[in-house]
């Protein structure tokens, strides 16, 4: 089992930069897949950006991508995303997520564990 706790989110004007932290608590941080997902009102979850637990690959959403840069301290265990040259489209509550499968997905619904979220809002 492990718990999720997001940090990191405010208001930021468009252009600027945001880095969101998710702590996990628990010893096998190491051993599970890491995801950042987002929901803006009215509007389905979203992947973001994965990790794989070694932090060795990652894979991130058409949208973020060349913006957002997902990585992880297993030491600290501890995954980061950080979020340049925000558009007011980037608004939403941001949540981490972890899985422990045999693939890293794209699917909220492969995700077992969740952070409570941080909202995130850009201003035009």
């Amino acid at each position: 089992q492990v718990q999720l706790v997001e940090s990191g989110g405010g208001l930021v004007q468009a252009g600027g930069s945001l880095r969101l932290s998710c702590a996990a608590s628990g010893r096998t941080f190491s051993t599970y897949d890491m995801a950042w997902f987002r929901q803006a009102p009215g509007k389905e979850r979203e992947f973001v950006a994965a990790i794989s637990r070694s932090g060795g690959s990652t894979y991130y959403a058409d949208s973020v991508k060349g913006r957002f840069t997902i990585s992880r301290d297993n030491a600290k265990n501890t995954v980061y995303l950080q979020m340049n040259s925000l558009k007011p489209e980037d608004t939403a509550v941001y949540f981490c997520a972890a899985a422990n499968r045999f693939y890293i997905s794209r699917t909220s619904t492969q995700y077992d564990h969740w952070g409570q979220g941080t909202q995130v809002t850009v201003s035009s």
